[in-house]
């Protein structure tokens, strides 16, 4: 299942494949607090030895505490219990974080990967027997303080490759031309453009396939390279996580060993707010059309 598969309608709140509270649920909610705020912030700005003030320094943002309150919970009578079971087991403490996609109004819908870190629900008698509880609340706690579209966008291209062009041997005299002329299919340039939609930067995934000799994908607007000293078969696949700042050949063994002296680091290489323009390119001599990169990302949003 996708993430945000089942959310429908403003005020829907979907928490991994099976929780949806809002509109037309057993789960209602009032307000929700640390979603359209601003994460908390490190800084590494250092205060001025000899001088008012202090030197600015980065500004990194910590994880995301999200939390739901006023949540009310609805059931026929004598079905309460089945409801907030149904709740806890999709909160239940685990290790790996779950797709959280709220919709707050007609606007696309956001996803976060959160982990449910505090469930509350009041107990009474007398809300277990009419089939309603009030009061109750969830919150989350998100590593990555980034939201995303639910939408993933990708983009690939192979290595450069020259177009065909007119074969003068065979084409008829400039007399007897016929147009539309045919120059033959259109050449690779191996350029790439990603588009950013959101207001925070966005890390793609990068597919390198081959047959490739030392692969690298440059951000031209920044001239940010990574690259990799690998010779990759034609089944072979190079898969790049610049979030998590890994390189796995064929998804299973590490080769970030293999990034050369020039290339940035994984985690540095990131999509900026707006449209980024990229080229792939590999070794002098290797220019096998089935080579290619394709990058995959959700716009991100502070």
């Amino acid at each position: 299942m996708a993430p945000g598969d089942m959310v429908r309608l403003a005020g829907h709140v979907q928490f991994g494949d099976e929780l949806l509270l809002g509109p037309r649920t057993a789960y209602g909610w009032q307000s929700l607090t640390g979603w359209e705020d601003s994460p908390g912030y490190d800084s590494g700005t250092v205060a001025r030895a000899d001088a008012h003030g202090a030197y600015p320094g980065r500004l990194l943002a910590e994880a995301r505490t999200i939390t739901l309150d006023g949540v009310v919970i609805r059931t026929d009578p004598g079905r309460m219990g089945a409801a907030v079971r149904a709740l806890s087991a999709a909160t239940a403490l685990r290790e790996d974080e779950q797709a959280l996609v709220i919709q707050l109004d007609d606007s696309p819908p956001l996803l976060s990967w959160a982990r449910c870190i505090r469930r509350a629900v009041p107990v009474g008698t007398g809300g277990y027997a009419i089939g309603v509880v009030t009061g109750a609340a969830l919150q989350f706690e998100a590593s990555d303080p980034r939201r995303y579209s639910v939408i993933e966008q990708q983009v690939e291209t192979a290595l450069p490759a020259p177009e065909a062009g007119l074969d003068w041997q065979v084409t008829p005299g400039p007399e007897r031309l016929l147009y539309p002329l045919a120059f033959g299919t259109p050449g690779s340039t191996g350029s790439l453009r990603a588009v950013n939609e959101g207001d925070a930067p966005a890390h793609p995934i990068i597919t390198i396939r081959g047959p490739v000799s030392l692969p690298s994908v440059t951000n031209v607007g920044t001239g940010e390279v990574i690259e990799y000293d690998i010779d990759l078969a034609a089944d072979d696949e190079l898969l790049v996580d610049t979030h998590d700042g890994t390189v796995t050949l064929n998804r299973t063994a590490s080769r970030l060993y293999t990034a050369t002296a020039r290339s940035a680091p994984e985690q540095a290489f990131a999509l900026a707010p707006g449209a980024t323009s990229l080229v792939f390119r590999a070794a002098p001599g290797s220019t096998d059309p089935r080579a290619s990169v394709s990058l995959r990302w959700r716009s991100a949003y502070w």
